[in-house]
């Protein structure tokens, strides 16, 4: 089968050939028609300070610009606990949707020819960017409900799961404020839709002008980082500060306090890439470092939101599998209006 993996720790990716899996007792093996990228998958290339594969660090197969690890998903390692090592070649890629093409020995909840779609726990058990993949029945996938495009069903899994547990985190009421950095990518897309579906206030940062899409997806008010301060921006619309922030970019403690700067006392500043802990956050302020615990259940109620047109998933760019590296480096560079979706 054809896949995008890299040969060794720092190699560049590329396209090769690998046998075709085999799934094994409460497996299921799936013949990929879509796979999402996310940060995490540049992360794993060169530049890369972190191993691949690991479920605590920058560079996990879970993130999403962030570090979310694995806990709860079969096959993940648990917190603290070491990484798994990487088994060469490495192929890229957690997100994925397509068809049950074989089914492992066992009872199993899913049958020949299902279109499902899911998160894998990491390029060190098993990447997306590839023809066919086995996942466990039990893990984070399910069933692509009537109505849900595929190419949109892989494009959720990390996006919309991350988004919906980073709200149920920062524990928002209605009308209070959230600041959202990163707003213009898969998960802040996201989590701005659900943040204004309970009628929380969110400001959306972000790189250039993107104050049309975003006020389409529910922002408030949308800051262009690259135009003024964002502090400055912040306290315009919230002179007494906001909330909570949500900040899906900054992975140094000092450039996250900077952003937490605006917080007001007895507010939340969460991280997705694991700079709370170490950041000076303003006096009152409480720093998170968020942690995705994937669950299939989560998966259904996302995809029944975006099959109902209630959720949209932006997608930013569709390219074939042979392309898939030169889509790593474009995310890498940032800007993301969206999901990068590799069509196989």
């Amino acid at each position: 089968m054809r896949a995008i993996a890299v040969s060794a720790f720092r190699a560049a990716p590329e396209l090769v050939e690998l046998p075709k899996p085999e799934p094994g007792a409460g497996e299921i093996r799936v013949r990929v028609e879509y796979a999402a990228l996310n940060p995490c998958d540049w992360q794993t290339v060169p530049g890369s300070t972190e191993t691949p594969g690991s479920t605590e660090t920058p560079g996990s197969p879970v993130t999403l610009g962030s570090s979310l690890d694995a806990r709860g998903s079969p096959g993940a390692a648990t917190p603290g606990a070491p990484a798994p090592a990487p088994a060469f070649p490495l192929v890229l890629g957690v997100d994925f949707a397509g068809r049950v093409e074989k089914i492992g020995s066992g009872p199993n909840r899913f049958r020949v020819g299902d279109q499902v779609f899911g998160r894998t726990a990491g390029p060190a058990v098993g990447g997306t960017c590839c023809d066919y993949l086995t996942v466990p029945q039990e893990s984070a996938v399910t069933l692509v409900p009537p109505g849900l495009p595929l190419k949109v069903a892989a494009a959720l899994p990390s996006a919309g799961m991350a988004a919906a547990q980073i709200l149920e985190t920062v524990a928002l009421r209605g009308h209070e404020s959230l600041l959202v950095v990163g707003a213009a990518g898969g998960v802040g897309s996201c989590l701005t839709q659900l943040a204004a579906a309970r009628d929380i206030r969110v400001i959306a940062a972000v790189r250039g002008d993107e104050r049309r899409r975003m006020a389409a997806l529910g922002a408030t008010t949308t800051v262009d980082t690259l135009a003024r301060p964002l502090e400055e921006a912040v306290r315009e619309v919230c002179p007494d500060g906001v909330d909570a922030l949500v900040d899906l970019v900054c992975a140094t403690p000092d450039a996250f306090a900077a952003h937490a700067a605006p917080v007001r006392a007895g507010g939340i500043a969460l991280s997705t890439r694991d700079a709370a802990a170490r950041a000076a956050l303003p006096v009152g302020v409480t720093g998170i470092d968020f942690r995705l615990e994937p669950t299939p259940v989560l998966l259904d109620i996302l995809a029944a939101g975006a099959a109902d047109g209630v959720l949209r998933v932006p997608i930013d760019a569709e390219l074939p599998l042979e392309r898939a590296p030169q889509a790593l480096d474009r995310n890498r560079a940032g800007g993301a209006r969206g999901k990068t979706v590799i069509v196989l």
